[in-house]
């Protein structure tokens, strides 16, 4: 693949290939606007046994962003489930302190893949395994970004320690109404199907595209649709153009 010569930032991503991995990072929460809505996210990074880089430091590699929301369906659960080769336990389902993952070893994949201008490449995770045979530990030379941020002099979501309980969670979001549905479509509760009960924002976008796929063609012939089937086809259509908009980044 041929890459941009200049990156945001003159970053150089991650190589791509199969290499093992250890966790020396789990991001503060920050609040984004993105075309999916204002959104809460995080990161995990690792750092690799991929070749050093010019100045002697690991290669290392950021996860996608995520919620922190620990539902059965959000990418947060998929990734921690592929990653630790089970699903959590009921304790970590109570309480589950990202945090724990530092030092955590893995085998992980990583992909290129280009922005839509083709003006730059970034180096995404297509897979996160339980780490196999002898693992790498950290350099000590990755400064946490709480770490750089308290040392600038503080900043919001430098004291995160983890993703919130779900139900922390669940505690602060507010019903969505048929007028809502445009502001703030991400908060609009699938009620159809095996996600029923989950909110857009917890799903990736290949559930997404599914509904979109499976269900949008019926409510649209239907005669007598729900207020929840008018509400969720208007989030839909506004999630399938805000996954085709949405530009992958790393922070």
């Amino acid at each position: 693949m041929k890459l941009s010569k200049k990156q945001e930032g003159d970053f150089t991503p991650h190589e791509e290939g199969t290499f093992k991995a250890v966790c020396v990072d789990v991001t503060p929460l920050v609040k984004r606007q993105t075309d999916w809505g204002m959104k809460e996210e995080f990161r995990i990074v690792f750092e690799t046994d991929a070749n050093p880089r010019e100045d002697g430091s690991p290669q290392c590699v950021w996860s996608r962003a995520f919620t922190p929301s620990l539902n059965e369906k959000a990418a947060l659960r998929k990734f921690l489930r592929q990653w630790l080769g089970r699903d959590l336990t009921a304790a970590e389902e109570t309480e589950f302190d990202t945090e724990d993952l530092l030092g955590r070893g893995a085998n992980v994949v990583v992909v290129h893949e280009t922005s839509k201008d083709g003006e730059k490449t970034y180096a995404n995770i297509a897979a996160c395994t339980p780490m196999r045979g002898e693992g790498i530990k950290p350099s000590g030379k990755f400064t946490r970004k709480k770490d750089r941020e308290e040392k600038a002099g503080g900043g919001e979501g430098a004291s995160y320690r983890g993703a919130a309980k779900p139900s922390e969670k669940q505690a602060d979001a507010k019903p969505v109404d048929d007028t809502q549905a445009g502001e703030d479509w991400t908060r609009v509760k699938v009620h159809v199907g095996k996600h029923a009960g989950v909110e857009l924002r917890d799903l990736d976008p290949e559930a997404i595209t599914k509904l979109v796929t499976n269900w949008l063609p019926t409510h649209e012939v239907s005669k007598k649709p729900s207020a929840d089937d008018k509400r969720l086809a208007a989030a839909l259509k506004l999630a399938v153009e805000a996954i085709n908009e949405t530009p992958k980044e790393d922070f």
